[in-house]
């Protein structure tokens, strides 16, 4: 009986022992898993770069241009000062600033009464003159016929010769001095030398005035020029004919020029030489001294694939550009061509590396791992379009 009972007992203990063995192997395997779930959930995530639509651009072809800024007021191309061309009073000023005249428009009227004096008294020396001619003639051709019957002597003919030229140089001279006459009275009468508005104005009616004292300014705004100075340096660069870009203040666009001409003499002091850009002014919206700011263009190429100057990286190895490819960054090594604008900003042509419709990371945001991950954030137009979208 007392054997029974021992090993009654040795059974239950080595039934414990099991249980208690296969409860801490539980325990135990539970503790690693949860201990493998913690170090999962503090393992470091994959690292993304979050860009803004503004940050890339797609590589397209287009048109490129080298561009030279220049800069300078306006001034018409045809423009005149209208003068006095005789001295007296003004008797009438029949424009003001900003009115429209044509070529040989009466413009000032001034006092007639010498010079119309003059002209009669021109009038009466002339016709006193040929009167003298008329005596003259009479007398030669009297002597000259006395002559040939032998009654006078040759002398005698020849004095009457001689008042006879005398007669008719006073006769011409008689004649000149009207056709001056004339003419001062003329200049009474001020006319537009040419078509145009009246740009300045600075005689009033009573005023007495001398000759070749500045009256009026007339200018024709329908050819318009701008002054620009370029350095040596790029002068060389420069030739007739070549296209220029011309931006002016309150214009919504720019227009569209050539160079008309370039001084042959550099300015003094700067250096410098003076190109002149001719711009068409159909409309008549530019105005002298206007300031303007221009873009001569020194080449051009069209359907050329361009990037950003931004975008544009460099290093020991050569020039990168950064571009995303199946939602990663990578790295592309592009050989570069002609630099300028293609009209959205300085820009480079690329000869090679790079595809038409590649997405290039077009803002300098530091260096970039290739390999790296990319999402773009949403912003409220974003949110609002896949909104209208559902």
């Amino acid at each position: 009986m007392t054997m029974m009972l021992k090993r009654r007992t040795l059974w239950t203990i080595l039934a414990v022992s099991l249980l208690a063995a296969g409860v801490g192997a539980t325990v135990l395997k539970k503790g690693k898993q949860q201990a493998a779930a913690a170090a999962q959930s503090t393992a470091p995530a994959a690292p993304i770069l979050e860009f803004l639509a503004t940050d890339v651009t797609l590589v397209q072809a287009g048109e490129l241009r080298q561009l030279l800024p220049l800069s300078g007021s306006l001034r018409a191309v045809n423009q005149a000062s209208v003068k006095a061309r005789v001295s007296g009073e003004v008797r009438e000023v029949l424009v003001r600033e900003g009115e429209a005249v044509k070529a040989g428009q009466v413009l000032i009227r001034m006092d007639t009464n010498e010079y119309q004096a003059r002209v009669d008294q021109a009038k009466g020396s002339l016709s006193a003159a040929r009167g003298q001619l008329e005596i003259a003639t009479n007398a030669r051709d009297n002597n000259k016929a006395l002559l040939a019957k032998g009654f006078i002597s040759k002398n005698a003919f020849d004095n009457a010769a001689s008042q006879f030229d005398i007669a008719r140089a006073n006769v011409d001279s008689a004649r000149g001095a009207l056709d001056v006459a004339q003419k001062a009275l003329a200049d009474t009468v001020i006319r537009a030398p040419i078509t145009g508005l009246v740009s300045s104005r600075t005689v009033q009616p009573g005023e007495k005035v001398s000759a070749d004292n500045r009256l009026l300014d007339v200018v024709d705004l329908s050819q318009m020029e701008m002054e620009a100075s370029v350095p040596t340096s790029d002068i060389m660069h420069v030739a007739l004919g070549q296209e220029v870009q011309v931006r002016v203040e309150g214009l919504p666009a720019p227009l569209t020029g050539k160079v008309a001409r370039i001084n042959p003499s550099t300015q003094t002091g700067s250096r410098s030489i003076m190109v002149y850009v001719q711009v068409g002014n159909p409309q008549g919206l530019l105005r002298v001294g206007m300031f303007g700011e221009a873009q001569l263009t020194l080449a051009k190429k069209s359907g050329v694939l361009t990037v950003p100057q931004a975008a544009i990286r460099g290093d020991a190895a050569g020039t990168f550009v950064y571009v995303i490819e199946d939602g990663k960054i990578a790295q592309k090594t592009v050989t570069l061509g002609l630099k300028g604008d293609n009209g959205a900003g300085s820009a480079v042509e690329v000869i090679g590396g790079l595809e038409g419709g590649a997405r290039i990371v077009k803002t300098n945001l530091g260096t970039l791992r290739s390999g790296t991950l990319v999402r773009f954030a949403q912003t409220a137009n974003t949110t609002e379009a896949a909104a209208a979208a559902k």
